[in-house]
């Protein structure tokens, strides 16, 4: 397997010539050198014969070309260590076979028989055909091609590859032979096809194929006939499709697709990865569970030979927390917003009916999104908004653009309001701590003075934690001291660590605490535009274009934010980006490297800056684990997760070394 764990797929179907193998054969290796690149190529169902032969399949003459054919392709897979599965019927102890040959390197390495044969309706594979039920010789004798391993017991591995393979009605029965090829191992299951197009069907084997990778865990390539096969009855649209655990990578066009009425070849390409496979089998406890008696049952036929991908075929999102089609990144939305107020619905109603729910409005895109929550579950709930009591507490950093959206959100959204200036409580903090802010003296200034004498700070030498967490904290604790507080903070904000302990890192409940700061953006972007209207709407609007900021330094000369967070940290795009693979997949830092270089992220970075904007995550999610370990309740909407009760179980003082000598190596 390549370093980072990809294997290159083509699912394909060439032009049949019907009862002519030899044709088919040559049909087949031309479309092979088309395909040097791919790991793995599969074609259809008999597509050596032909799937439409009819009772052609009972004659010799027939039979003996399909053997003939069979060592075409066999002797020009020679020096190449491609595997390639091809169809073809095979008389095997005086029953016929559909079966499926894998090949590489000049060998035939096994032959897997169809388990499932319909005979209904416009099918009748019965007549022609014997159901292998694993009674079969475990190896027949191909002649000058040597003894064969022959069966429905058979996986074929490299590496850290392991192939299954079914035959086209095998994948419609309530359990597939792939079900058990997976449990057993396999990790990219191949199946042989002949579906016919009719109305509807296509849509149906779309998602028969995405649904059964899902359930397995697995990469599953198909590769269906074509429409150069017999139209007597039934015309074939060569639909070739590539899922890997449930997400549809590749798909080629087909009969009746988009008005297409003729497609002599059709292909479909894609890189699997692996490594993700093994990732999410390896933490599924229950999947381990259903596989571990199957790997017995099953022969595994070794196949030497590298796997080359480097996975450059694979689409990368630069925003894998959001969808990239428009439609469904609002039916998302939508989803998260319900499962928000769902949660704080529940939350509330175990308490006291007088009771208020606290929210520090700051103006920025994570309160803005909780208000939001909370007021869209009040009128769910049928209570009165003016049971949220949202206050807006400007510090030293706070600027005019951030508190007057403040302002104007409660104002609009109908909560109860108010206001505390908490800066000359951090002044009284201050000298009752006897700290001097940035190196100066606050004793005896007033609160004009001591501002006046901040803000001529250098920015170069603004850096004072006890500055900032004091107001962070104060915060907290006028807010506690109220009530019920609703917390703000994101998920990208916990990977970071990118909060006050026992500041805005505390609250009671948490509606945020599995959104990530990308997709908060969209959310709130989402409400403005399908949930309010009007003066509501506007300011919405204006938050979502606010910088992010915690705001607890003073703004520049101009009034604007100084205090820039994505300056501090690096751009959340690149956070979100890397917390998605290293959560979700457990990549390591080189792999997220790997696919970075890939992503086309909203601005181009240079590699120096991923990489410097990566070893900070690392860094900083290491050292942050402490804040993680005991944060508020609050509802999982996605499969990422810092939750310390469901999720994420990690020592607060673990080691970021080996992490770190990846990322450099």
């Amino acid at each position: 397997m390549t370093a980072m764990g990809f294997v290159r797929v083509t699912a394909a179907s060439h032009r049949t010539h019907v009862a002519d193998p030899q044709a088919n054969a040559q049909e087949a290796i031309a479309r092979l050198e088309q395909f040097s690149a791919s790991d793995v190529v599969v074609f259809g169902e008999l597509s050596l014969s032909g799937y439409s032969c009819g009772d052609l399949f009972a004659q010799q003459t027939l039979l003996d070309a399909v053997r003939a054919a069979l060592r075409d392709v066999t002797e020009a897979s020679r020096g190449s260590q491609q595997i390639v599965v091809i169809g073809l019927p095979l008389r095997v102890g005086g029953r016929l076979y559909n079966t499926a040959a894998a090949i590489s390197d000049g060998r035939v390495r096994g032959i897997v028989p169809k388990q499932y044969l319909p005979n209904q309706q416009e099918f009748y594979e019965g007549r022609w055909f014997a159901a292998a039920d694993g009674s079969e010789p475990a190896s027949i004798d191909l002649g000058e091609l040597g003894q064969v391993p022959f069966g429905i017991d058979l996986l074929f591995a490299r590496g850290e590859l392991l192939l299954g393979i079914e035959l086209c009605e095998d994948l419609w029965m309530p359990i597939p032979p792939s079900s058990y090829q997976a449990m057993a191992g396999a990790n990219l299951l191949l199946n042989l096809s002949a579906s016919n197009e009719l109305i509807g069907k296509a849509a149906w084997r779309e998602m028969l194929v995405r649904s059964q990778s899902g359930r397995c865990l697995a990469a599953y390539a198909y590769a269906s006939a074509g429409p150069s096969e017999s139209t007597t009855d039934m015309v074939f649209g060569g639909h070739c499709l590539i899922a890997e655990n449930a997400a549809l990578l590749a798909a080629s066009p087909r009969v009746g697709r988009d008005g297409c009425g003729w497609v002599e070849h059709t292909q479909a390409t894609a890189d699997i990865d692996l490594q993700k496979l093994s990732h999410d089998r390896q933490v599924t406890i229950s999947w381990q569970q259903a596989g571990k008696q199957l790997a017995d049952n099953f022969r595994r036929i070794p196949i030497d030979g590298p796997l080359t991908s480097d996975g450059s075929r694979r689409t990368v999102s630069a925003r894998p927390f959001i969808p990239q089609e428009d439609a469904e990144l609002h039916e998302r939305c939508a989803e998260i917003f319900g499962i928000q107020c769902a949660a704080l619905s529940k939350r509330i109603s175990r308490l006291p009916a007088s009771s208020q729910l606290q929210i520090g409005v700051s103006g920025g895109l994570d309160s803005t999104l909780a208000l939001l929550v909370a007021v869209k579950t009040c009128q769910q709930q049928g209570w009165p908004t003016t049971r949220i009591a949202g206050i807006t507490l400007p510090g030293f950093g706070t600027t005019s653009r951030t508190l007057t959206a403040a302002r104007d959100l409660m104002k609009f959204l109908q909560v109860t309001a108010d206001e505390i200036d908490i800066r000359q409580l951090c002044l009284d903090t201050f000298l009752g701590l006897g700290h001097s802010p940035f190196g100066i003296d606050a004793a005896g200034l007033s609160l004009a003075e001591f501002t006046e004498k901040i803000q001529a700070v250098a920015p170069a030498e603004r850096h004072d934690l006890v500055f900032e967490n004091v107001q962070a904290r104060l915060r907290t604790m006028l807010l506690m001291s109220r009530g019920f507080v609703l917390g703000t903070g994101d998920l990208s904000e916990q990977a970071l660590g990118w909060s006050t302990y026992n500041g805005d890192h505390m609250s009671m409940y948490n509606v945020n605490t599995s959104i990530p700061k990308t997709l908060v953006k969209f959310l709130v972007r989402y409400l403005a535009e399908n949930e309010f209207d009007g003066p509501a709407r506007e300011c919405l609007l204006g938050v979502v274009e606010t910088p992010i900021s915690p705001e607890l330094l003073p703004p520049d000369p101009g009034g604007e934010i100084a205090q820039l967070t994505e300056r501090t940290v690096g751009d959340y795009e690149l956070h979100d980006f890397f917390l998605y693979h290293l959560l979700r997949y457990g990549m390591t830092p080189q792999k997220i490297m790997h696919l970075a270089r890939q992503a086309q992220f909203s601005k181009p970075y240079e590699e120096q800056e991923i990489r410097d904007t990566l070893r900070i995550f690392l860094q900083r999610f290491f050292q942050n684990q402490f804040k993680r370990s005991c944060v508020p309740d609050g509802p999982k909407v996605g499969s990422v997760s810092l939750s310390p009760r469901s999720d994420w179980r990690m020592p607060s003082d673990a080691e970021v070394g080996g992490w770190l000598r990846d990322l450099e190596r």
